[in-house]
């Protein structure tokens, strides 16, 4: 199946960006007003008890709440976090973690997504370890930003 212009345009922007690189983390799924990325389990997002950091976790699903929204904007528009909330439901214990970022209400300016974040561990059912409420701002291009 082709990718759709739109889904380009953020598996293209994601690669740009060098903490996702860093962590390890991978867009998995890129649909209209919803992004789902998935981060593995390994030992440098770790935290001092052997968890995944909640700043680690944090960061995908800020992101993924982020390309949610960029989803639904125009070709030359960028975007950037305004602010989030996140809360923290359960140690972050898992083989990988699964944020799945969802449009609440898209803007002209602002937008406001959520997210949901899952441990998940073999074929167990996913459990959810924290959820984020977030709220972004579109980036006009002639600003100077690229997506």
């Amino acid at each position: 199946m082709q990718k759709s212009e739109v889904e380009t345009r953020v598996r293209e922007s994601f690669d740009r960006q060098a903490l996702m690189n860093t962590l390890g983390a991978k867009l998995d799924i890129v649909k209209d007003g919803e992004v789902h990325i998935r981060l593995p389990a390994s030992e440098h997002i770790t935290q001092q008890h052997g968890f995944a950091h909640a700043g680690a976790i944090a960061s995908i699903a800020d992101s993924a709440c982020g390309y949610a929204c960029y989803s639904k904007m125009e070709k030359d528009d960028a975007i950037l976090s305004v602010e989030f909330k996140i809360n923290l439901l359960a140690p972050a214990a898992g083989e990988s973690f699964l944020a799945i970022g969802k449009v609440i209400r898209s803007g002209r300016t602002i937008s406001v997504a959520s997210a949901e974040i899952f441990a998940l561990v073999g074929n167990d059912e996913p459990k959810c370890i924290a959820v984020m409420q977030a709220t972004m701002m579109r980036i006009e291009s002639k600003q100077g930003l690229n997506g």
